[in-house]
């Protein structure tokens, strides 16, 4: 049995036994379908009791991603915060109901089904495998709205689980592109991928050999464990292979490690990441020189020092509530998510129908929303993510957060043209 097979045999019966699980959740709350209604006429369901919503954060703490995690979920506090001191939704107060599940996929899944019952929605969910095992409930029964930190194209189609940005596979095509016209990658040359087994990175390895085939390129496709910290057999075998870029899928880790092996062989090709496969903390680590140099990160929207009045004032609040802390894209993510479901939410309020089906609604009906990072986001078609568009970062530790933008937002003509699943 091959790996690939064997994870999806197992993501099947984990899907099964949600299927099953979540039945007998639903069955306790089946007084719950109609919902309430509120002061004001307010119709409201799951996840609103007294004169609280309550939403959830599924996130990482302590694991592969525990300093995207921690940032995510510290900026969404920091957005209930602010919500509530502004008088809230309709009247209601925002509490954010957090479990760290560690990149486990156990504590991952029954996280979301201990907090499924308790909450109105997810706006924060970490790790594309983990929603894609509950996606068939969530469609099926849950209907709760989910804003995932996973940009994996196998989330589209759900009218629930809703990707902010572009996908990984349209975000590789957009870094590729870069790598083609900026770094002087030209036809017939190899370009290597070093991915993470599973939905993030095997969804990114499909941007690669969709615009590799469109430009003439051929990919050199290494495939890793979230485990594998030490990137140096990946090295030898893409400099043997004669590449002369790397793309990388993976996280922080991998990325420090891939650069800073290769910079330490005189292997000088430039690599370019996702989005989640940086952390402004590896500038203080001896790879730093050769990331500042070498490597690149797409990004679904400006970083956090970008120079705008929203990001500005992100940067103040965030200092001052948490000054101990480092700034990095995660705090971005957090907080255009956390802002994301506070505008359906209001929405939802106007249209006074606070349920799940009221609030999921709501976000459909949104079509241009920017919270001032660069990119507009149009959450109407399930099929598509919500943008398409890549900004191309730098790491640079002069800069607040420690990523200069490269190349400014856009897509490039293959990724405007793409069908993410065809």
């Amino acid at each position: 049995m091959t790996t690939r097979y064997a994870a999806r045999v197992a993501a099947g019966a984990l899907a099964a036994l949600l299927v099953l699980a979540g039945c007998s959740s639903k069955a306790k709350d089946s007084d719950d379908g109609d919902g309430d209604k509120a002061a004001g006429g307010v119709k409201t369901g799951e996840g609103i009791s007294g004169k609280t919503i309550t939403l959830g954060a599924l996130t990482d703490m302590t694991g592969v991603y525990a300093t995207l995690g921690k940032s995510v979920t510290q900026a969404q506090q920091l957005y209930v915060k602010q919500l509530n001191a502004a008088g809230g939704v309709c009247g209601y107060k925002v509490a954010l109901s957090v479990r760290d599940h560690g990149y486990d996929p156990q504590k991952a899944v029954s996280g979301y089904t201990e907090l499924e019952p308790k909450v109105l929605g997810f706006a924060q969910f970490i790790g594309s495998p983990f929603v894609a095992a509950v996606k068939q409930r969530i469609d099926g029964q849950d209907k709760a709205l989910v804003l995932p930190q996973a940009w994996s194209a196998a989330l589209l189609g759900s009218p629930y689980i809703r990707v902010i940005g572009s996908t990984y596979d349209i975000e590789t095509i957009n870094a590729v592109d870069f790598l083609i016209k900026e770094k002087g990658v030209k036809k017939g040359d190899r370009i290597g991928h070093v991915y993470f087994e599973g939905d993030y990175g095997e969804s990114a390895l499909v941007g690669s050999r969709h615009i590799a085939k469109e430009a003439g390129l051929t990919v050199v496709e290494q495939k890793i464990k979230p485990t594998d910290n030490d990137m140096t057999a990946q090295v030898t075998a893409l400099k043997q292979a004669g590449v002369k870029a790397i793309v990388i899928s993976a996280g922080p880790r991998q990325a420090a490690s891939l650069v800073g092996v290769a910079a330490a062989s005189g292997f000088a090709v430039p690599v370019i990441g996702n989005n989640s496969a940086f952390a402004p903390q590896l500038l203080a680590t001896q790879a730093g020189p050769a990331l500042m140099k070498n490597y690149y990160v797409a990004s679904p929207s400006l970083p956090i020092g970008a120079d705008t009045p929203e990001a500005k004032k992100l940067v103040a609040d965030y200092r001052a509530a948490y000054p101990n802390d480092a700034l990095d894209n995660g705090i971005v993510a957090g907080w255009t998510a956390a802002s994301a479901f506070g505008e359906a939410l209001k929405k939802a309020c106007a249209n006074k129908d606070l349920t799940r089906e009221g609030v999921d609604r709501a976000l459909l009906s949104i079509d241009s929303y920017d919270v001032g990072f660069g990119v507009a986001q149009n959450f109407t078609d399930p099929k598509a993510p919500s943008s398409r568009e890549s900004v191309i970062l730098q790491p640079d530790k002069s800069v607040t957060g420690g990523m200069k933008v490269v190349r400014e937002a856009g897509a490039s003509e293959v990724a405007e043209a793409y069908t993410p699943g065809a």
